[in-house]
């Protein structure tokens, strides 16, 4: 698979004949290569998973579909040492995180393999001698464009709804981390998917992904990552009226009130900063404390900080090193620069001794006192870094909540029944967590955001609708 391009169920040279240099976050040093694909390698996997929808993949029945998805989940856990090798290397992520997430890829499979038959249609009271039934088809061809942080999670959310609904798919994962996808694409062959059902072609944005977003035999598209380039594929996909759910990160809220049970929601916010790097679209990644506890919270939390150690994923540290030298860069200048503006760092964590010198190794940070309008209180920064702010009562905790263009995730921290009610209605956010924070990854449960956090929705059964369509037939049953 290396230096290749996955297209009809095979193995074939990209059209480039050029590939890619694969970098490993804790070392700085490439250690394999990928293919370079290109617009003629989108269009060739484009036209595979037509064939398909016009054969064998078209006519496999749901039940089928779903039991393709169960194989594959099962192929996915007999193959889970060597894709969570393959995970941990190519992300930078620990061994304990990359081992969660190929067992949510599986579960993903799991679930859609279980939900593909139980999709049922309706029918609709009309005019006598009238029946009116209402069933949902595929799209067709489905574009997805995978990210970086959660190669694997993201692909079974999104691709995994997608098969379950009779759509065949075509893949473009990042530049960055692919190794796990091109090895599941070997394991759709063993799992019996027909040939063309699913294709992966590895490449840059600005070359695969444009093609598969522009090419106008694509019938749906779901793209992950910024919402710069969501604005791009919004357009884009527009020309040739198709729809598209993007999920383009937040600015997640954690609101801690003063009857909080501390012991319980202090591991929970530090987790949800620092794990896998602080990479996370649904990180907590604002802590807003309410006043008459905040100095006690902050420090508690700087407490934590302080033990944390970073370091490559053989140590199993508490944070491995991030993707790459950008991104690497990007979160240090967002560090250097609030502490130049006299930001003031409450608490730390300590990069491990006899780091590899190419490594890129962010430490935990916690900001404290912040001004709402700081670029720390509003800006995604997609690491290890954490802001903190008071507010006063439950009227100022909303307003601050939802003083940012993104929402994601919230995570409300009260005891009180009635609080906990009026913030999950008032916090514009997709999903709103009380007393926790994330789910395991909650296959189960519908997720996507509000206002710059993208539009529509993944994960759970309203994934099967997202990505089918609707019919309406109506007969006429006179005699």
């Amino acid at each position: 698979m290396t230096g290749q391009v996955f297209i009809g169920g095979a193995w074939r040279a990209p059209s480039s004949g050029s590939t890619i240099p694969v970098i490993d976050p804790a070392t700085g040093e490439t250690f394999t290569e990928i293919a370079d694909g290109q617009a003629a390698d989108i269009d060739a996997a484009v036209h595979a998973a037509r064939r398909a929808l016009n054969g064998a993949w078209g006519t496999t029945t749901a039940l089928e579909r779903g039991r393709a998805l169960t194989r594959l989940s099962q192929k996915v856990l007999d193959n889970f040492e060597e894709l969570t090798g393959l995970e941990s290397r190519d992300c930078g992520k620990t061994l304990a995180v990359a081992g969660n997430d190929i067992r949510m890829l599986a579960r993903y499979f799991e679930f859609y393999g279980g939900a593909a038959d139980k999709v049922h249609g309706e029918t609709i009271p009309y005019l006598h001698n009238h029946v009116v039934s209402i069933v949902r088809q595929p799209y067709g061809v489905s574009g997805h464009i995978i990210p970086w942080n959660y190669p694997t999670q993201i692909l079974g959310r999104s691709v995994g709804a997608a098969l379950a609904m009779g759509n065949a798919s075509v893949i473009k994962p990042s530049e960055d981390a692919c190794l796990s996808i091109l090895r599941l694409a070997e394991l759709t062959v063993e799992a019996g998917f027909p040939d063309g059902a699913f294709n992966v072609v590895p490449g840059y944005g600005a070359t695969a992904g444009a093609a598969l977003i522009a090419h106008p035999d694509v019938n749906f598209v779901s793209f992950t990552g910024s919402p710069e380039v969501g604005t791009l594929v919004q357009q884009e996909t527009a020309r040739h009226h198709v729809k598209c759910v993007l999920e383009l990160g937040g600015k997640s809220p954690q609101i801690v009130f003063s009857d909080a049970r501390l012991e319980r929601a202090i591991p929970a916010i530090v987790n949800g900063i620092v794990q896998n790097a602080g990479q996370t679209c649904s990180a907590g990644s604002r802590l807003l404390v309410q006043r008459e506890i905040y100095d006690e919270v902050v420090e508690r939390v700087a407490d934590r900080f302080r033990s944390l150690r970073t370091g490559p994923q053989s140590m199993d540290p508490d944070c491995g090193p991030v993707i790459n030298q950008k991104q690497y860069q990007r979160i240090r200048s967002f560090i250097e620069d609030a502490v130049g503006s006299g930001a003031r760092i409450a608490g730390q964590g300590a990069l491990a001794p006899d780091l590899p010198p190419g490594g890129f190794y962010i430490p935990p940070t916690l900001f404290a006192d912040l001004p709402r309008d700081h670029e720390l209180a509003q800006r995604e920064i997609f690491g290890p870094v954490l802001a903190a702010m008071p507010f006063s009562d439950e009227a100022d905790a909303i307003a601050l909540a939802n003083d940012t263009e993104y929402g994601l995730v919230a995570g409300i921290w009260t005891e009180n029944g009635g609080r906990q009610q009026r913030l999950a209605r008032a916090i514009d956010s997709g999903q709103v967590f009380i007393n926790c924070y994330g789910a395991g990854g909650g296959v189960e449960l519908p997720f996507g955001g509000f206002g710059r956090s993208g539009h529509g929705r993944e994960k759970g059964f309203v994934a099967l609708e997202e990505m089918s369509i609707s019919k309406t037939i109506v007969q006429n049953i006179e005699a």
